[in-house]
């Protein structure tokens, strides 16, 4: 027998928040193979029956729904009326996430159940039922980490990156000085017929009596982010790639709100290094095994040198060490037993050339390690940037706070 609360069911989707259940969904949704981390390409966690349970779990036990709300759904007189009132809440709100524009679906849903969105037969193994996270929903886990790092620093709002510089063609805030050949001509009226009278030609105003005004310099910055995507991110029993991709997206977001100004690329590196758009970034997973920190600091290293920002910089979030270098004939350089002197030097060697072309280095790893730890502080030491040891946890508020005050440290 089937049942069916299909009114009953509209008026507790009315009071649910899918902003909320999205944000519940985000470790789903931003998978970056932890659950298969012997296979990158899998795509297991998206299949339709992981969205079910991912959502199910996010209704019972996420916090989405109030006690009310769950009393109210699991009220029925006996076991079998609550599961499957549970199994049509569960249906609905996967399709108000495809309605919404928060994910598609692809494939043929399993014992003939109708999936909203799906577009036939063939997008997984034998015809499959799968999801995909759409651009909608990127933007969005982008905003709500930002939001949520940016709170639990303690701001509720970013502007410019200020310095202590003062400059022209900024808001006014600073005395009026005289203008020089080059500065923006955002002239002090005021100051400037002062000089015209006390000169006594009148209102016969000369070059020499022009007074511009002055504010607070924003300097504008280039910014790579470095991420390890080596299997090591997802070994262990801990996930920390997945942590990794949600920082990234909350600096993408900050740099496209706040400082449209700015530039940022992001570099993945493993057994190599690529480029990876922006717009893919919330789709990554982990690559292949080894750590070639060589090969991504000098993609970052020449993507950089395109840019021409008062600051360059390299922000790398890596937990492993070095482990691998591409050779000059193609081949890649292998060795994950312990710290390899040769594939140590090539590695501080491209340290150097990036200190060299003005670029700071700042590394967050994630692993306290002795050897490590003594790797990260050398690279710091090399291109006098900072080393920063910390969790998946407090990865986020670590980079952002690094970055809203970089520009201020680095103009002096």
């Amino acid at each position: 027998m089937k049942y069916r609360y299909t009114k009953f069911i509209e008026e507790l989707l009315d009071g649910l928040n899918m902003e909320a259940l999205v944000s519940r969904l985000s470790d789903l949704l931003l998978s970056s193979g932890f659950n298969n981390p012997w296979d990158p390409q899998s795509e297991g966690d998206q299949s339709m029956q992981a969205l079910h349970d991912a959502v199910l779990d996010a209704l019972l036990n996420g916090g989405v729904m109030s006690d009310e709300m769950l009393q109210r759904l699991m009220r029925e007189p006996s076991d079998e009326d609550a599961r499957a009132r549970i199994e049509e809440m569960v249906q609905k709100v996967i399709e108000q996430l495809t309605d919404q524009g928060f994910v598609s679906t692809t494939g043929t849903p399993p014992s003939g159940q109708h999936v909203p969105g799906t577009v036939g037969a063939g997008a997984g193994p034998d015809g499959e039922a799968r999801f995909e996270v759409t651009d909608k929903a990127l933007d969005f886990l982008g905003y709500r980490a930002l939001r949520d790092l940016l709170g639990s620093m303690g701001r509720g709002s970013v502007g410019g990156h200020d310095t202590r510089e003062l400059s022209t063609g900024i808001e006014a805030g600073g005395p009026p000085r005289p203008y020089e050949f080059g500065d923006t001509m955002n002239l002090d009226a005021s100051a400037t017929i002062l000089n015209t009278v006390r000169r006594g030609a009148g209102l016969d105003i000369d070059h020499e009596d022009l007074m511009v005004t002055q504010g607070d310099y924003q300097s504008s910055c280039a910014t790579v982010l470095l991420l390890d995507c080596s299997h090591s991110m997802v070994l262990y029993g801990e996930d920390r790639f997945t942590p990794a991709k949600r920082v990234a997206l909350a600096l993408t977001n900050l740099i496209k709100h706040q400082y449209p100004g700015d530039a940022l690329n992001v570099v993945l590196f493993h057994d190599s290094a690529e480029e990876v758009p922006l717009a893919h970034l919330g789709r990554v997973r982990v690559g292949p095994y080894y750590t070639n920190t060589r090969e991504g600091l000098r993609l970052a290293r020449r993507i950089l040198e395109r840019q021409r920002k008062d600051m360059r910089q390299i922000i790398m979030i890596t937990d492993g060490k070095p482990s691998a270098i591409s050779l000059p004939d193609g081949r890649i350089y292998k060795n994950a037993f312990g710290l390899d002197p040769y594939v140590l030097r090539e590695t501080f060697a491209e340290v150097a050339a990036c200190r060299r072309a003005g670029i700071l280095i700042n590394t967050f790893m994630l692993a306290r390690d002795y050897d490590l730890v003594a790797f990260v502080r050398r690279v710091a030491r090399i291109c006098h940037g900072k080393a920063y040891f910390t969790t998946p946890l407090t990865l986020g508020q670590y980079v952002l706070q690094d970055y809203l005050n970089k520009k201020t440290r680095n103009v002096h």
